[in-house]
């Protein structure tokens, strides 16, 4: 997974797997998130000389990197488990937004080739809602309102994706 995020709010999302080649999905990240990451980023040095890997042993949890590209600058920094507070917090918004993108991904084949699949999926989307997991969830206004706007699909699914629609706009 990649997610880069210009300082204006436009983005790049890119979740593959590595066999598979890159398709970069353009997105528009909210002002205030924008804000928010580069807040974070900021209070990490933007990743300048920063050893954020953990002194402890824990399994292996996926290796990430953070970079930070701007004025006349590059640094990066790879960590596997890091116990600084901003480094995992910052982690997790970009977790956030990813999740919102796969689901993206996710629904959009479910309309293609499994329109029974929709319930589960839209489902899964509202108890992440509760479970506050999703950043910039009105990315999926687009793709929901496809599910909303065709009779073809069930009842259930309609349904579901007016639910988190206006629990999107409600968050707004």
């Amino acid at each position: 997974m990649s997610l880069t995020v210009d300082s204006d709010g436009a983005a790049t999302y890119d979740g593959r797997a590595m066999a598979d080649p890159p398709s970069p999905r353009p997105l528009q990240i909210s002002q205030s998130t924008t804000a928010h990451l580069f807040s974070l980023a900021e209070s990490l040095g933007n990743f300048r000389g920063s050893q954020l890997e953990s002194r402890h042993k824990v399994a292996d949890l996926g290796k990430k990197t953070l970079t930070y590209e701007g004025r006349g600058e590059t640094n990066r920094v790879e960590f596997n488990y890091t116990e600084n507070h901003t480094a995992q917090q910052l982690v997790e918004e970009f977790e956030k937004i990813s999740n919102v993108e796969q689901h993206i991904a996710q629904l959009e084949y479910a309309i293609k080739y499994d329109p029974l699949g929709l319930p589960e999926q839209l489902r899964q989307i509202q108890i992440e809602l509760n479970q506050h997991a999703l950043i910039e969830a009105d990315l999926l206004t687009p793709t929901l309102q496809k599910i909303t706007s065709n009779s073809h699909f069930l009842h259930l699914a309609q349904s579901r994706a007016q639910d988190i629609l206006g629990r999107i706009h409600e968050q707004n």
